[in-house]
């Protein structure tokens, strides 16, 4: 388990610092190049500050579930029901899964076999719909994952997509607008949740509006799972009817799915899972949920989520300061979705001299963006990672002010540099 730096709840995640570490000598014998490159990596992550939203770090625990004997282990279909021998151990890690995943998000039913957040959409909408079926879902424009519709995604070939959005003057998501579609459409499943929104959903509106027209309310939170698990945001499990969750970025679990859904849902969701869109679990990925099902039950990880709310807070005070327009005027969580163009700058621009400078982060579709999608006006931001190895509202503050150097012209060899100093004094995590 995870402990604590009081007072201020700093997580340490039991790894080795980064830029220390070191391939086992069986790697390094058997395979140097690729052992030199790991190394290069963990020395990559060393030097630069990791402000991508989808990133963090898990913990020692998780990475030994990862690598122990489970990896090798075949348990193709559920505890009881296997079929291959041998799998009462196996059987045994994933029911304690399953207990956590449902004890700490008071689920009826869970999951926990999806290999990724859109494995686990996919068997969600197999579970629930069949082909050309209307979706009603957040557009890809207005922060709607690829899951959501896009025509180079299974969703935009198999089903019928609908996008809602936000509002242009706020930025919020438009329930009038999503009320109208819904009656205009009647789908037969309501996708409520994206990848860049930065605010709380109100879920008890997307479940009146799903009564409404008779449809299915599925839950979209692998942004926000780990915030959910903590306490910081407002759980969609009391009113959706399935909800696709991920295991990795928030949770800082083993990148992976995990579904939440209703007890009558439950042999359907089941079935949409193995045998229709997976064959046998990662043994291994699923011990490594169960420790970061544990991790997250713990007081130390609540004060953990929390910190990232509150630097992701400051994060976007400090770039609208710096001149940049955060989406919605700021965030419920560690996203922060920020609109660069007010520097004269794309969002690609924007990417690519921060990355220069060691600033890791990613250009977004921005809502109403007259931008290309290739350029686009917008940053994501996550405050993730460095709230994981120790940063707070201080170093925060100061993160925003050097992208806010950086975008209008500042000296990227001294901003780097900065950075770089940042990134040593906390790679410890």
């Amino acid at each position: 388990m995870t402990v604590t730096d009081a007072p201020t709840g700093h997580l340490r995640t039991g790894r080795p610092a980064a830029g220390h570490w070191h391939p086992a000598q069986a790697l390094h014998e058997a395979d140097p190049q690729l052992a030199d490159l790991l190394a290069a990596e963990a020395e990559r992550r060393a030097e630069s500050l990791q402000l991508l939203a989808g990133e963090n770090l898990t913990s020692q625990a998780v990475l030994s579930a990862l690598g122990g004997p489970l990896i090798d282990k075949y348990a193709e279909g559920y505890p009881g029901r296997r079929h291959h021998t041998g799998c009462a151990l196996a059987d045994a890690a994933e029911l304690i899964a399953v207990d956590r995943a449902r004890a700490l998000f008071a689920a009826p039913h869970a999951n926990v076999q999806p290999r990724s957040a859109t494995s686990a959409m996919l068997a969600a909408y197999a579970a629930l719909l069949r082909p050309g079926d209307v979706v009603l879902s957040m557009s890809l424009e207005h922060g709607g994952h690829l899951s959501c519709g896009s025509r180079a995604n299974f969703s935009g070939r198999w089903f019928e997509f609908v996008g809602y959005g936000v509002r242009e003057d706020d930025g919020l998501v438009d329930l009038d607008q999503v009320r109208e579609l819904a009656r205009r459409h009647r789908p037969k499943a309501i996708v409520a949740g994206g990848i860049s929104h930065p605010r709380h959903l109100d879920w008890a509106a997307f479940r009146a509006i799903a009564d409404e027209v008779d449809a299915y309310l599925i839950a979209s939170v692998a942004q926000t799972t780990g915030l959910v698990a903590g306490g910081a945001a407002p759980s969609p499990v009391p009113y959706a009817d399935v909800t696709v969750a991920a295991t990795h970025k928030l949770l800082r679990g083993p990148r992976g799915g995990l579904l939440l859904c209703t007890a009558d849902l439950a042999d359907r969701v089941d079935r949409a899972v193995f045998p229709f869109t997976q064959g046998g679990a990662a043994m291994n990925e699923v011990a490594g949920k169960a420790v970061a099902f544990a991790e997250a039950a713990t007081p130390e990880y609540r004060q953990y989520v929390l910190r990232t709310v509150e630097g992701a807070r400051t994060l976007a005070a400090g770039l609208a300061g710096a001149g940049l327009r955060p989406m919605t005027g700021g965030t419920d969580t560690h996203l922060v979705t920020a609109d660069v163009s007010p520097l004269g700058l794309s969002g690609a621009e924007a990417e690519r001299r921060c990355a220069a400078a060691g600033l890791m982060l990613g250009r977004c579709a921005l809502p109403y963006d007259p931008a290309p999608a290739t350029e686009t006006s917008g940053i994501r931001l996550g405050t993730g990672t460095v709230t994981t190895q120790g940063m707070g509202p201080g170093e925060l503050g100061e993160i925003a002010a050097l992208i806010g150097r950086l975008l209008a012209g500042g000296p990227q060899a001294a901003i780097g540099a900065r950075v770089r100093e940042l990134a040593r004094a906390f790679a410890g995590g």
